[in-house]
């Protein structure tokens, strides 16, 4: 690996990228706990509230769904305006809206709020790697998304503990405040260490068309997957009109797409191979990823009984998988410049997890269940920030937030139709499983408080009824855990056709400083091309010196 030119000074000094990184790293931190610090609280909340089996999936899922349609819109935006004002505009939306379900009185008001939470997270996590490609090389980035994984992985087991502790002690509500301090923190920081050079202006022209056909595309084909089977079968006129009247915004929104002059999605980017497989990859590890953490909680408190403070202690193995292929992988891979093997082995593990999952019963030992989790976790750190830096390894300068936002977009996608998909298939095991046990026992489907979609209290059951439950819940979510093993070989197969391409070693501001410097040496040109006003594909920068960041998509992959 060549290092660009020699003795040149880094844009950053180690202290001021990790002062600027403590700022992005806290919003990321906010982001996620706002989101699993309920995860151990659901099944509490969701039994309070009256809510059934499709209402807990839609808490979930109307959190997806926002921060999936929100992501690439959030993206496009870090490309043509103030990236450090974005962030915090985002960080300002998930904390309010986390708060103000807080008061939900009902499952409605508890889904809308969560809803408004997914723009400000889809934001969060989207803009923070956006920024990290700004302050930080290619080469380097992998030890630092280290960090990026020991934040979340905190986030991941303080979450689930806290969560737990509080809905014991004080009652749910108080989990959707706890942000709060933490996000005044993270907006004082950024404001005071995030610290960005000016870019080439460009003009801001948001395609409003090709982002409105994404966005009912999209929510129609959550809709569909969450009802179909339910609310009515899979093959009827109703699946019929919302297939097909989603099928024609999504074809819309690539025609608006091709003639908007600044694209939501950039239809050159498509031309990347890595870009395309990391794509694939990214939607089977959001499945597994969200689907993980939505119906653990389930298994853990209505099959094996535990409460929610202990549901949250058994998601430790998971965490620290997370923690340590996020940080130690990262390390090997900015030491090495190599980055494929991990993510190989990642999906390998994935694939064998999950699997492992599909076995688990309601007297499997804790102690195989924690190195199933332990699996889970690895992968999940193995593959998703590297499948984003193998991404933007490959992505022209004006295209970074674009690019990357979308990977983001997919990967979230593919987390909301699997999180449907599966809580449909599950609510609909369940509800065959728990009708056939209560009939066998002679028993009403009113003992389990009230029919067979509703998410039951386990502590207000009586024995045989309860067992019946935990049985019921364990068919269905075993069931679902094994519908994930193909896609998980799935990504396997995407990241096999990746080509490994040298990390470059210049930074976001590097590459903008370098950017400017060229545009000004060319203005006086009689015949001088403004790269600024090319939007037919990736513009290609004559830095100094040459590197895998600044190369031109169409020669490198």
């Amino acid at each position: 690996m060549t290092d660009t030119t020699a003795g040149r000074t880094p844009a950053m000094t180690r202290r001021e990228t990790l002062e600027a990184l403590s700022g992005i790293l806290l919003g990321v931190f906010v982001s996620l706990l706002a989101t699993t610090i309920v995860s151990t609280a659901l099944p509490r909340i969701v039994a309070d509230l009256d809510g059934s089996q499709h209402a807990y999936t839609w808490v979930v899922t109307a959190m997806l769904l926002t921060m999936t349609i929100s992501t690439p819109l959030w993206g496009k935006l870090a490309d043509l305006t103030n990236r450090k004002t974005l962030i915090q505009i985002a960080l300002v939306i998930t904390v309010v809206s986390a708060a103000s379900a807080g008061f939900a009185q009902n499952m409605e008001m508890l889904i809308t709020s969560r809803a408004l939470q997914g723009i400000g997270a889809g934001g969060l996590m989207s803009l923070a790697t956006v920024l990290m490609s700004d302050i930080i090389s290619p080469r380097e980035r992998g030890k630092y998304m280290g960090l990026m994984g020991g934040v979340m992985a905190v986030a991941q087991i303080g979450g689930p503990l806290l969560g737990g502790l509080i809905t014991d002690s004080v009652g749910w509500r108080y989990t959707f405040f706890v942000g709060v301090p933490f996000a005044v923190v993270a907006l004082v920081v950024l404001q005071k260490t995030l610290h960005l050079p000016a870019r080439p202006p460009r003009a801001v022209r948001i395609d409003y068309v090709g982002a409105g056909l994404i966005a009912v595309g999209v929510a129609l084909l959550l809709l569909w997957v969450t009802f179909a089977g339910d609310q009515f079968a899979w093959a009827s006129w109703q699946t019929a009109a919302m297939v097909g009247a989603a099928a024609v915004a999504l074809l819309g929104a690539v025609l608006a797409e091709r003639r908007a002059p600044e694209p939501i999605i950039p239809l050159h980017l498509f031309r990347n191979r890595t870009f395309v497989l990391s794509i694939v990859a990214s939607a089977a590890v959001g499945v597994a990823m969200f689907g993980t953490a939505v119906f653990l909680a389930q298994y853990l408190q209505l099959a094996r009984g535990m409460t929610p403070t202990q549901s949250g202690l058994q998601t430790i193995p998971m965490v620290v998988g997370t923690m340590l292929g996020g940080i130690v992988l990262g390390r090997i891979i900015s030491r090495t410049g190599r980055y494929k093997a991990i993510m190989i082995g990642g999906a390998v593990v994935l694939t064998a997890s999950l699997f492992g999952m599909s076995t688990i019963g309601t007297g499997t030992s804790l102690v195989v269940l924690s190195v199933f989790l332990f699996g889970l976790g690895l992968s999940v750190g193995a593959l998703m920030q590297n499948l984003v830096l193998a991404t933007q390894n490959t992505l022209d300068l004006r295209d970074m937030g674009a690019g990357t936002a979308t990977v983001a977009f997919f990967r979230s996608l593919g987390g909301a139709i699997g999180v449907s998909a599966l809580g449909a298939v599950l609510a609909s095991d369940v509800r065959d499983e728990l009708a056939r046990g209560l009939a066998e026992l002679g028993v009403p489907t009113s003992a389990i408080g009230g029919s067979t979609g509703a998410v039951p209290d386990m502590s207000a059951l009586p024995g045989p009824v309860a067992d019946v439950v935990a049985s019921a819940y364990t068919e269905g979510i075993t069931g679902i855990f094994l519908v994930a093993v193909p896609l998980a070989v799935v990504a396997l197969v995407a990241i096999c056709f990746i080509v490994e391409i040298p990390l470059g070693e210049r930074s976001g501001i590097e590459q903008t400083r370098d950017l400017a410097a060229q545009q000004d040496a060319d203005e006086p040109a009689e015949h001088g091309t403004d790269v600024t006003d090319r939007t037919d594909g990736p513009a290609t920068v004559a830095a100094p010196s040459t590197t895998a960041a600044t190369t031109p998509v169409a020669a490198r992959d």
